[in-house]
């Protein structure tokens, strides 16, 4: 019976923190929708407003690190449960940095304002909005692969980022290439590639949870490895 208590007490205390996680998940979402509205915009009110926000993610960050130190030194999970909890952890950390990203994004949206009444024909948005809607989706579907432990989803999501980083290259080609053409669009032109590069680590952030999310279900460290691309062959295969 006392096994059985600990263990069902396990289960409860991994759940409310898979819970948070989730909440905090649902917020750097937002957190990154917002800051590309402002980036759009230009509302200096609205960026500072998702600038601020970040303290948000940054405390649910504290307090989830240690509900997971509290979980393993209370219950010492071992085996798969460890695992589960160590994956977890991480998660919270890339959670965090998406959000540092999206802060990034922000606060370039601050200064944008003035900067586009002298070059009201450069729009920064546009160039990276397709790239921002595709990692916006990526980031969705690989918090929604974690909740639903869906290795499966998690590795088309990992395929996916190749998609992600030749968008990325592409642009900053074609960035380098109009402020060569027009060199009072550098300034406006640059903001654009630290955006877009902040997208970009975003999308990096998201691989990242597909990866835990492997790593939980399968028990399987794939990064730096030929895993994905094998799974792919053989889902072609069959």
């Amino acid at each position: 019976m006392t096994g059985e208590h600990s263990s069902s007490q396990y289960n409860h205390d991994l759940e409310a923190i898979r819970s948070q996680v989730l909440t905090m998940g649902g917020l750097v979402e937002t957190h990154f929708q917002d800051a590309m509205a402002c980036y759009r915009s230009g509302n200096e009110t609205q960026s500072a407003a998702v600038v601020k926000s970040d303290e948000e993610v940054n405390r649910l960050e504290v307090m989830l690190d240690d509900m997971c130190s509290h979980l393993i030194v209370k219950r010492q999970p071992a085996a798969n449960d460890l695992r589960t909890v160590m994956a977890t952890g991480k998660v919270i950390t890339d959670l965090e940095r998406i959000g540092d990203e999206s802060t990034k994004i922000a606060r370039i949206a601050q200064s944008m304002l003035s900067k586009n009444r002298n070059n009201p024909m450069f729009s920064g948005y546009e160039t990276v909005r397709v790239l921002a809607n595709n990692v916006e989706q990526m980031l969705h579907q690989s918090l929604d692969a974690f909740a639903r432990l869906d290795d499966a989803k998690a590795v088309q999501l990992i395929a996916f980022d190749e998609t992600i980083d030749n968008d990325f290259r592409s642009i900053m080609r074609n960035l380098i290439t109009f402020m060569m053409e027009d060199p009072s669009t550098i300034s406006n032109a640059l903001d654009a590639l630290w955006v877009a590069k902040a997208i970009e680590r975003i999308g990096d952030h998201a691989k990242n949870i597909a990866e835990h999310t492997i790593y939980i279900v399968e028990g399987r460290d794939i990064r730096h490895s030929d895993y994905v691309l094998n799974e792919l062959k053989n889902i072609n295969q069959d």
